[in-house]
């Protein structure tokens, strides 16, 4: 082989265990999912069985209650839950920032400590806190009743907060707000520490005071973070699992209250055996993704504009 032959091979060859792996973890189950969506087939009986129906499995899935009951709570958690992330992370962030000095990075460290920690570990801890006779809950609410000024406001009977319709999406955005709040705050104390220093001295120098430094310099400056960071809440939302999923057992809680999309297809997959209908839900779901984060996009180009 001449020399220039294997000068030439050597970046293909270098590149290829990553293509390979894309191919073959990437790729590949992308498009044997769109194969699948216009399939009807059970994994267990094997390939052999696999039998063509067309648009069958996704014409069931839009017809399905259950596909739009889960649609819903998907859409309700992920803005009862990303909404309040970002208003809570950029004047925390703002705050962390301007006011903690050498301790900006301890507080960081602390708001980040729930995104790095395991979501089986949160949900025990709020599980046992949330627990209808023993939670540390509900025993607060307890001790709050017996005080004279909150007498007849609070409940008289303990509150069942995960067997309850109404409570258990409550507390699921409660728990991914809280896992994921310090991620945002993160990412916009690190756009923070971009912004030119010589805007806020020359706003000081103005007679600015720090709100209208944080209205006026800091906003501004952020709208591309705050892109960034309402993109990736907007499709992590969406595909919200782990969370729901463990904390009700993988069942989706009273009468589906919090059944995710995500969690229905993956019910719909390996507990039903139908992954031609559960193609057919993640190519939806991956529809509405796109058509949201479309939305989000062309939102924040007409503010900019």
């Amino acid at each position: 082989m001449k020399p220039w032959v294997g000068q030439a091979l050597a970046p293909y060859v270098l590149i290829s265990p990553f293509m390979v792996l894309f191919l073959v973890f990437g790729l590949f189950p992308i498009g044997f999912s769109f194969f699948l969506m216009f399939h009807m087939w059970d994994p267990v009986q094997g390939l052999g069985t696999m039998k063509f129906v067309g648009l069958d499995n996704l014409l069931f899935a839009l017809e399905e209650p259950l596909v739009w009951t889960s649609l819903g709570n998907t859409l309700w958690l992920a803005l009862a839950a990303g909404l309040p992330q970002h208003l809570v992370a950029i004047p925390l962030a703002f705050l962390i920032n301007e006011r903690l000095g050498r301790w900006r990075n301890a507080a960081m460290g602390a708001y980040f400590l729930p995104y790095i920690t395991s979501t089986v570990a949160i949900a025990m801890m709020f599980s046992s806190m949330l627990s209808t006779d023993y939670g540390i809950i509900n025993a607060a609410l307890d001790g709050l009743a017996r005080w004279p000024l909150l007498q007849g406001l609070l409940p008289s009977e303990h509150i069942d907060w995960m067997g309850s319709p109404e409570t258990i999406k409550p507390v699921i955005a409660f728990v991914v707000f809280w896992r994921y709040l310090g991620f945002n705050v993160i990412l916009y104390v690190a756009a923070m520490q971009s912004i030119p220093r010589e805007l806020y001295e020359a706003a000081r120098m103005d007679g600015a005071r720090h709100w209208q430094q944080f209205f006026f310099i800091t906003l501004p400056q952020l709208k591309p973070m705050m892109f960034f960071g309402v993109t990736l809440t907007v499709i992590g939302g969406l595909q919200l699992f782990e969370e729901p999923f463990i904390l009700t057992g993988g069942k989706g809680g009273a009468e589906y209250a919090a059944m995710t999309t995500a969690m229905y297809m993956y019910r719909t997959a390996f507990e039903f055996n139908d992954f031609g209908l559960a193609s057919a839900i993640s190519w939806l779901l991956f529809v509405v993704i796109m058509v949201l984060t479309l939305a989000t996009n062309w939102l924040f180009k007409s503010k900019q504009g």
